[in-house]
């Protein structure tokens, strides 16, 4: 399948890797179709491109890989909804948010992952209410 993106131009996906968000991206709740792009493969950070609008795409990142202190628990709802059998077919993301002016001050939403279900490409950003995550965290310390 071939989709003409604002921030990619024109590329080619494969339609068995678009994810169908059963839980919206808060604030895009008609949008239910995602996928994840991985343009630049030096870097940890990835591209959650809207199918439907193809000139929204969130920078997204796995936390997982920056060793933050970073544990969510799932409600049974939510794995009821997104069909969760095997908790190691998961992938979380997170939404970061880079400024132009000053990529040292990127934050990411920990407070609102995404997750992704690869064994049937269910996915959905849920809220950890009373978490005590930020919805902007620093990726960077101050110097």
């Amino acid at each position: 399948m071939i989709l003409n993106t604002a921030k990619f131009g024109e590329i080619e996906i494969e339609e068995d890797r678009i994810f169908n968000f059963v839980l919206p991206v808060i604030g895009f709740d008609e949008l239910s179709k995602f996928i994840v792009l991985d343009p630049n493969k030096d870097t940890l950070f990835k591209w959650l491109q809207s199918i439907e609008d193809p000139s929204l795409a969130f920078p997204v990142i796995s936390v997982a890989a920056l060793n933050y202190d970073y544990s969510i628990d799932l409600s049974d709802s939510v794995i009821k909804t997104l069909d969760i059998e095997n908790p190691d077919s998961l992938l979380v993301m997170n939404i970061t948010s880079i400024p132009q002016d000053n990529p040292r001050g990127t934050t990411i939403n920990l407070l609102a992952p995404l997750i992704f279900n690869l064994d049937n490409y269910k996915a959905g950003q849920i809220v950890l209410s009373g978490s005590g995550y930020d919805i902007s965290y620093p990726m960077f310390k101050k110097d």
